[in-house]
């Protein structure tokens, strides 16, 4: 069944600037965010500088290469992270959503750039499908360039997949390196431990990290906060000391000045080192990918006062005592602890790598989640694992793939420096794809000048590219793992994507005519059974082809039949008043309607067992709506498909046109006692007892008693109960894709091979759609593309 996304809410953004409240709330937020956005970026400093001088730079181990790499990463961090994050790239939300889909949703609103099947003029009525400028866009010439030529929105859409690839290589390698560099601080003070013990630690804990995933973040994400908090504090206390303590001369060293010395005395070893020097700012992409948590001016605040100062003084007091104990680069950041407290930071060094790599594997099950609501990404479960929190999801293949590619990468590698080259490209290789959507986005959703737009590319590419350049030097040394990782992501949702359409496609060419439809009757010999038959299909117009391949092996239907289709839009949220929409097919002595149920990228689609009575109360709110309005009562041989209404979730409840009785089901008691098949009513009293945790409402339906309701709608109103009392049949295609003969080897591969292969391994729509299995019934079929 299609559930509504249960009492969870998208958080609220609403109230008036400059008002008490409107700060204090966003103090709040600002807290929280310091757990969930910055623990990967806080963490940085664990291995930046080794990562940086252990290569090229061995030859170049004095004060002025150390005074210009921290040049380099204040100037980095001010660049990009505080410019392009903070200052731009927050103010491109898409509802109040951050990260490479959601650039790419508003793209696709404000030009006709999706790759969507079974997109409708209705969706363009959506609230959040309005968001953005109110005025209308103007066409112009590289916008229609764009929207002609499908194979270019073809490549838009793989640039987003590769962007999203890389941000699950993240999740992969983040916990690699962030635990790997911190446990390594064992061997500074007990020398005894060998790299095979300090390897098994880490191990045990990045295990222990994803194994917990299952319990969700919200258990212990009221820790997450105070333990980066906790962090920032003492490295901001240690990168103040070692200035003090060893070189004030450092604070010269935000000139740019050293810079420039820096690279005339290191050459193009210099250059190769910023595959090194990059990895200062990763995580800089959960800002803005974290944003639907938060909203802008708290991540703002964060970073601004928070976490930028602290990171400053860290790398700037890190480099202060690299200038005068040059020995100490290999365990740069663990040697710069004075002794007393060595233990302590630590204890909190290891707690802040765990919530930084939590927060970055949160973000890979979340991408994965957007990806298949495009239809990019096979079908997997997906857990809600906060009643309270929204967004807090857990998917368990997804966990296992990425644990063991996380435990392949830490024993394969066991250096930092190597994971570091992987992590380092695969950041910037996200962050080159961000600033070209966001380019995008400023020509065609800002309708700003094209100049502006190229201005910002031109410049933040030209830094990117640079960082870029280098991390792709160190491919051979590590670099290679992102590219492939996301390579395999890629292929997979791409045969997915392809494959998926290709469905489409011919179910969109092997409609059932309206005419054929309406043909049906006694005199064919079809017999017409009680009760609903739902029929699900991912078309939103006509009649899918299973329906008459169902009527055609077994010649009977249900009395009611409603076609059921369950679509993503491409807005983060659809907001219960507007899930659902509701027409008819055929004239109304046929009792055939269509329900749409749309559902955004970000929606959560949860099994409350309520989808039946939601619809039958639509469809009743809508025989009323259709009796009341003119423009619903056309002829008889108008066109009803394509017809449809607006019915909220919410006033259903409030009205008046049934009367419903809610009846929890404890003992057994369904859709279906009213059937005289004993054999059917022993069926599903074992069903229920196998699948007790889920407790289903059964509600009963009654007319209102109202003398002025129109005969014609009481009567359609009359079937519409007794149908649902005689019980509610689900059924669905059973599909078979092939390549036609006539493919070519490259289709028959993707299609017979990789496609049915990812079909086979992933949840059934049945299952992702939450159909009990004692209603359902597939209809096998098999389709040639």
């Amino acid at each position: 069944m299609v559930p509504e996304p249960g009492i969870s809410t998208p958080p609220p953004r609403n109230p008036s600037p400059l008002s008490w409240v409107y700060l204090s709330r966003n103090l709040i937020l600002a807290y929280q965010s310091l757990g969930v956005v910055y623990g990967d970026l806080s963490t940085s400093p664990l291995y930046v500088y080794s990562s940086t001088f252990i290569g090229k730079l061995q030859n170049h181990h004095n004060e002025e290469a150390i005074f210009g790499a921290f040049s380099l990463i204040f100037w980095t961090l001010t660049l990009i992270p505080l410019l392009k994050y903070v200052f731009i790239l927050l103010s491109a939300d898409d509802n109040g959503e951050g990260g490479t889909f959601a650039l790419y949703s508003l793209l696709c609103r404000h030009a006709k750039f999706s790759l969507l099947p079974n997109q409708q003029a209705a969706d363009e009525e959506l609230s959040s499908y309005k968001y953005g400028p109110s005025t209308q866009p103007v066409g112009s010439p590289l916008k229609r360039f764009l929207e002609k030529h499908k194979r270019l929105r073809t490549v838009l859409l793989v640039v987003v997949l590769f962007g999203a690839s890389m941000v699950i290589g993240d999740g992969v390698l983040t916990p690699a390196i962030s635990v790997l560099s911190s446990v390594s601080g064992l061997q500074v003070t007990e020398k005894k431990l060998t790299n095979g013990e300090v390897l098994l630690l880490a191990c045990v804990i990045l295990v222990g990290l994803f194994v917990l995933q299952h319990f969700g973040t919200h258990r212990v994400a009221f820790m997450f906060a105070p333990v980066v908090i906790i962090w920032l504090v003492s490295i901001f206390s240690i990168g103040l000391y070692n200035i003090i303590r060893w070189n004030p001369k450092i604070v010269r060293a935000i000139s740019p000045f050293y810079i420039i010395k820096f690279f005339r005395e290191t050459g193009n070893d210099g250059w190769i080192s910023l595959g090194g020097i990059l990895l200062s700012i990763t995580g800089t992409e959960a800002m803005f990918a974290d944003l639907g948590h938060f909203t802008a001016l708290s991540i703002r605040l964060a970073f601004a006062f928070v976490i930028y100062p602290c990171l400053v003084v860290q790398y700037m007091g890190q480099a202060a005592f690299l200038s005068r104990n040059l020995q100490s680069i290999p365990k740069s950041f663990y040697d710069s602890i004075p002794g007393p407290v060595f233990w302590p930071v630590f204890v909190i060094a290891t707690l802040a790598a765990i919530v930084g790599s939590q927060a970055v594997i949160t973000a890979s099950f979340s991408i994965i989640k957007q990806c298949h609501a495009l239809g990019c990404f096979p079908r997997v479960k997906v857990v809600h694992t906060s009643k309270h929190i929204y967004g807090q999801i857990y998917i368990p293949e997804i966990n296992w793939i990425l644990m063991i590619l996380t435990l392949a990468i830490t024993i394969g590698f066991q250096d930092t420096t190597l994971i570091g080259n992987a992590y380092g490209l695969a950041c910037m290789t996200v962050m080159f794809i961000t600033a070209f959507l966001m380019a995008l986005v400023i020509t065609f959703v800002w309708q700003k000048n094209i100049l502006v737009a190229a201005v910002f590319l031109l410049f933040f590419w030209f830094i990117e590219g640079v960082y870029l350049s280098a991390a792709l030097m160190k491919v051979p040394q590590g670099g290679w793992v992102p590219l492939v990782l996301s390579v395999i992501f890629m292929m997979v949702m791409y045969i997915w994507h392809y494959g998926t359409r290709k469905k489409y496609n011919f179910d969109l060419h092997n409609k059932v005519s309206l005419k054929w439809l309406l043909g049906l009757g006694h005199s064919l010999g079809i017999v017409c059974v009680p009760g609903i038959g739902l029929i699900y299909s991912e078309l939103a117009t006509g009649v899918p082809g299973i329906f008459s391949h169902f009527v055609t092996n077994l010649p009977a239907f249900h009395k009611v039949l409603v076609f059921v289709c369950v679509k993503s839009v491409p807005v983060p949220y659809v907001s219960p008043e507007e899930r659902f929409l509701i027409g008819r097919i055929c004239p109304r002595p046929y009792r055939m309607y269509r329900c749409i149920v749309r559902y955004g990228y970000k929606d959560i689609q949860r099994d409350d067992g309520d989808f039946e009575s939601q619809l039958i109360q639509s469809i009743a709110e809508f025989i009323q709506m259709e009796a009341g309005e003119p423009q619903f009562c056309g002829s008889e041989s108008s066109s009803y498909d394509g017809r449809m209404a607006v019915i909220s979730t919410r006033s259903i409840h409030s009205s008046s046109s049934l009367l419903v009785t809610e009846i929890e089901d404890f003992s057994g008691s369904n859709s279906v006692e009213s059937s005289k098949s004993l054999t059917l009513q022993s069926l599903r009293a074992a069903y229920d007892d196998e699948n007790q945790s889920v407790r289903r409402r059964h509600v009963r339906f009654q007319l209102p008693t109202n003398p002025g309701m129109d005969v014609l709608v009481m009567e359609e109103l009359m079937d519409l109960i007794q149908a649902k009392e005689a019980g509610v049949a689900y059924i669905t295609g059973h599909s078979y894709v092939k390549a036609r003969r006539n493919s070519s080897f490259l289709k028959k591969l993707v299609i017979d091979m990789g496609y049915s292969f990812l079909r086979k391994n992933c949840r059934g729509p049945a299952v992702a759609l939450n159909i009990p299995h004692i209603s359902l019934i597939e209809v096998g079929m098999i389709y040639y593309v």
